[in-house]
């Protein structure tokens, strides 16, 4: 049977039926007190995604811009961020369990989670630290893997442009222990020079009745071998065809893989429902930073484990939750310059080759938090929340401490472009508070408030991967507060979702006027976020969603090489204006078609607000056929007017620098279901 594309947003008939797992426990979207966006199973096949970025485009509040490859640079309520101050301001999860541990962010984190196999993926916009602690600063990203009782198997392959190719695979093994395994592997030749990529997801899950409740198990893992692609250069340069395909730094690469083991037993002691997940993650990184002088080889990873735990006790009008979370890390890092640094004598001397950092950080963040609900009326829930995260990193240098040579002889012209601290230990203590209150009006609308605290601890790159003749990153943690007004409803044809929201954010990460890492930084966020659909006939639906956001400085100082951040300017890669809309024309279940329009506006790319990309309208179209009963023929063409867009821009160093988006593209894939 042709599988139909789910409303962006669902009909207030299917709120009661549809739950979210965002408040660490399966509850109802009725139920819940907040914002959350839910992208089904059916939603994730129909889009067919081959990054990440074209299937949350479909979430208000969120834009994920594309980088080279697989790499992407997302938001949410809040600006594109990038440099420092960017890593850990989103929070992402599989199976609720972070995907990296506290403190060891990559921005580019998501291409290590199965998104084309998921079952279902959550979105929560604005902070979720009550529940999730350190990084779910402006939103969080839970990857759900499929269900291991679903009782339908899929085999597909898809060819498209650029030599892509894709195979993928989701099975089943029923029984009274039943187990499912998933694989998607993909080739794609890239449309820029020497920029294409490979990469492997998977994952094995397994259920098993356990004497007073129920366990899973699971395992996935990714690997991704890119060779990547940097900017290209000049104003209007995405413009340009040849500058397009042009890959100026061939010789740029990524290589990453990641493992995850996790599990997750319910049950009952005594009085209290009992939830209990323990983890296992590792990850190993290697790519060339071609973006800085000398394009030195980074090389990172990780070891880490703990336990997340929740009690909770339900009452006729109340319901209580606490618990303890427990999370340790064994962290390196190493950078490299194989080769002298070409350009300029102050380059040359300031950037020699040899290893320039070599560090290992043992980190171990204990946390408790507890959370209420309350029925003060028939209609009337009020909620709140509190967590309490105490964070330590324990930071060795391998090298010799300073900004001298790896063999301790000094740099010219006043010394390296780096400096490594000596043996420290820090620690960081933070509380996130949450007060919350939902109101049901009649059957089908929920009206929601909520006042919410998030913050992220500093990470061990601002804290130990310093500047220049800097000796110690002394940085707070980044907090931000939140308000946010929303409201649930529709009717028999017609759907609404939406929620306002302002937010203050306080000791934002940044980098002054010497090029160092301080903390110190205010901005303002506010905005209105809409999702809504409307069946216009038996045949035809409508399902879109758009988002107004002002973000802003809020604060006065003179950064980098002049830069001047002024209160009131706009934050650069925050567009006013981002959403998307999708017509749907459904005659039988054998056919299906669907055209999407995608809209990014205009943006700034420097704090003073000088200079600006126009932003971009792009249309895809989607098209499936049922050929038989388990046999499936979907065609999509991306970008159809063959429209030129920078998939991501700025302007630094005296210069536009462009990632050009991709033109048209066609795939086609065959797949097959069975019951």
């Amino acid at each position: 049977m042709l599988e139909l594309l789910a409303f962006a947003t669902l009909a207030p008939a299917a709120i009661e039926e549809i739950v979210v797992t965002s408040a660490r426990r399966d509850t109802p979207l009725a139920e819940h007190t907040g914002n959350a966006a839910a992208l089904d199973e059916g939603e994730i096949d129909a889009v067919g995604h081959t990054h990440v970025h074209e299937l949350l485009t479909r979430v208000p509040g969120v834009y994920v811009m594309r980088g080279s490859g697989q790499e992407s640079l997302p938001s949410i309520r809040s600006p594109v961020l990038t440099g420092a101050g960017s890593c850990g301001a989103f929070l992402t999860l599989e199976n609720g369990i972070a995907a990296r541990p506290t403190g060891f962010c990559n921005v580019n984190q998501l291409f290590e989670l199965p998104t084309e196999l998921a079952q279902r993926i959550e979105v929560i916009r604005g902070p979720s630290s009550a529940l999730y602690g350190s990084n779910a600063l402006h939103g969080m990203v839970n990857v759900l893997l499929p269900d291991v009782e679903n009782e339908s198997d899929s085999l597909s392959l898809e060819l498209g442009a650029n030599d892509f190719w894709r195979v993928a695979a989701d099975v089943g093994i029923p029984g009274d222990t039943p187990a499912r395994f998933g694989l998607v592997h993909a080739d794609d030749g890239g449309f820029r020079e020497d920029a294409g990529y490979r990469q492997s997801k998977g994952f094995a899950a397994i259920d098993v009745e356990t004497q007073g409740g129920e366990l899973a198990v699971w395992a996935s893992l990714s690997d991704l071998d890119q060779e990547t692609a940097g900017f290209i250069f000049g104003e209007d340069a995405y413009r340009d065809d040849a500058l397009n395909r042009a890959n100026l730094n061939p010789e740029a690469f990524r290589d990453a893989s990641s493992q995850r083991l996790g599990a997750r037993w319910q049950g009952r002691v005594g009085r209290f429902e009992l939830d209990v997940r323990p983890f296992l993650r590792h990850s190993d990184m290697e790519f060339l930073q071609h973006f800085l002088p000398g394009q030195p080889l980074e090389e990172n990873g990780h070891v880490s484990g703990g336990v997340l735990t929740m009690f909770r006790a339900d009452t006729k009008d109340s319901s209580l939750s606490f618990g303890l979370d427990v999370e340790a890390a064994d962290v390196f890092l190493r950078e490299t310059q194989f080769g002298p640094t070409e350009g300029s004598d102050f380059l040359r001397e300031t950037r020699p080759e040899g290893k320039h950092y070599d560090y290992d950080v043992d980190s171990l963040a204990v946390a408790a938090f507890v959370q209420a609900e309350f029925d003060v009326g028939e209609n009337v829930v009020l909620s709140a929340g509190l967590r309490a995260e105490h964070l330590r990193y324990d930071y060795v240098n391998n090298m010799l401490d300073g900004n001298t040579r790896d063999d301790g002889t000094p740099c010219g012209f006043g010394g390296c472009l780096y400096t490594r601290p000596a043996d420290r230990s820090d620690t960081f203590t933070d509380l996130a508070p949450k007060l919350g209150a939902r109101w049901r009006l009649g059957e089908s609308a929920v009206v929601y408030a909520n006042l919410a605290r998030g913050f992220r601890a500093p990470q061990m790159t601002e804290l130990y991967r310093l500047q220049s003749g800097q000796q110690v990153s002394d940085l707070d943690s980044e907090t931000i507060d939140s308000f946010e007004l929303g409201l649930r409803t529709g009717g028999e044809r017609w759907s609404l979702d939406g929620a306002l929201f302002a937010m203050q954010k306080r000791d934002s990460v940044f980098r002054d006027a010497e090029g160092f890492n301080v903390s110190g930084g205010r901005s303002r966020h506010e905005g209105v976020e809409l999702a809504w659909g409307l069946q216009l006939h038996d045949f035809w639906r409508l399902a879109a969603n758009g988002t107004w956001a002002r973000h802003t400085y809020d604060f006065d100082v003179v950064a980098a090489r002049g830069e001047t951040f002024t209160s009131g300017n706009d934050v650069d890669t925050a567009p006013h204006w981002q959403g998307s809309a999708e017509l749907r024309f459904d005659p039988s279940d054998r056919f299906s078609a669907a055209l999407q329009w995608v809209s990014l506006g205009a943006y700034y790319l420097d704090a003073e607000n000088q200079h600006e990309y126009p932003g971009h309208d792009i249309a895809n179209l989607r098209v499936q056929y049922a050929l038989s009963e388990g046999l499936i023929l979907t065609a999509r063409l991306n970008n159809v007017t063959d429209r030129a867009i920078a998939d991501r821009a700025d302007y630094a160093f005296g210069n536009y620098r462009y990632f050009p988006g991709r033109g048209r593209e066609l795939f086609i894939q065959l797949r097959m279901l069975r019951k």
